[in-house]
C-alpha cells in the first residue's frame, strides 16, 4: 500500500508541477527524496510523510491557485479533486508553519478552521525537516541556509520574509528534533 499512496502523489505533483513550474517540480523531488531518506523514524506513517513530501507545494501550481496561499489551495485541492486521506491533506495545509503565513495573509482562522493542524509532532517536523533542508533546485542544505534563501529571494518586508522570521525558531527546534532522532537510529 505504502508504493501506492507514493505513486498516486508522484503523478499528481508530476502532472501539475513538472511543465507549469520545473523548479518548484525539483524541489517537490528533493523533499521526496529526503522523507524517503528519514522515513524509518516514522515506521507506519513513513509512505504518509513521502506522499506529504511530494505534495506539499501542489498548491503552488497555477490552476490551483485560488487564495494565492499555496499550502491552503492545495490542501483544498487534495481534499476535493482526489478525496485524498484527512491525515495527508492537514499535513499539506500545515507545512512549515503555514499557520503563522496565513496569519500574515489574514487566513489564520480559515485554516486553522479548515485543516487543525495534526497533533503528530514527529510526524509534523519530519515534514518540516525535509523542506527546509531541501534547496529550491532540490538539493541538500541547512535550515539555516534555506532560511537566509527565503529571506533573500523574497525579502525582509514581504509577508513571506515577514513569516520566515517568526517560523525561524521553530524549523530550526523542528530540524533538530529529527536529526536527534535520526541519530537515534540503529546503524
Amino acid at each position: 500500500m505504502g508504493d501506492l499512496i507514493g505513486d498516486w502523489a508522484t503523478h499528481i505533483a508530476r502532472a501539475e508541477l513538472r511543465c507549469t513550474l520545473p523548479r518548484r517540480w525539483a524541489h517537490t523531488q528533493g523533499v521526496a527524496n529526503r522523507a524517503a531518506e528519514v522515513d524509518q523514524v516514522l515506521n507506519q506513517d513513513a509512505s504518509l510523510l513521502v506522499a506529504a513530501a511530494t505534495l506539499h507545494d501542489i498548491g503552488y501550481a497555477p490552476r490551483l491557485a485560488v487564495t494565492g496561499f499555496h499550502p491552503l489551495d492545495g490542501a483544498r485541492f487534495l481534499r476535493d479533486e482526489h478525496g485524498a486521506d484527512e491525515r495527508l491533506v492537514r499535513l499539506v495545509a500545515n507545512h512549515s508553519f503555514a499557520l503563522l503565513e496565513a496569519e500574515e495573509r489574514g487566513l489564520h482562522e480559515e485554516l486553522a478552521a479548515e485543516f487543525p493542524l495534526l497533533e503528530e509532532p514527529l510526524l509534523v517536523d519530519a515534514l518540516v525537516y525535509c523542506d527546509m533542508t531541501t534547496t529550491p533546485d532540490g538539493d541538500r542544505t541547512t535550515a539555516q541556509d534555506r532560511v537566509a534563501e527565503i529571506r533573500s529571494r523574497y525579502g525582509d518586508d514581504s509577508v513571506v520574509g515577514r513569516f520566515i522570521r517568526r517560523a525561524a525558531p521553530g524549523i530550526f527546534a523542528s530540524v533538530e528534533r529529527v536529526e536527534a532522532a535520526l541519530a537515534d537510529q540503529p546503524r
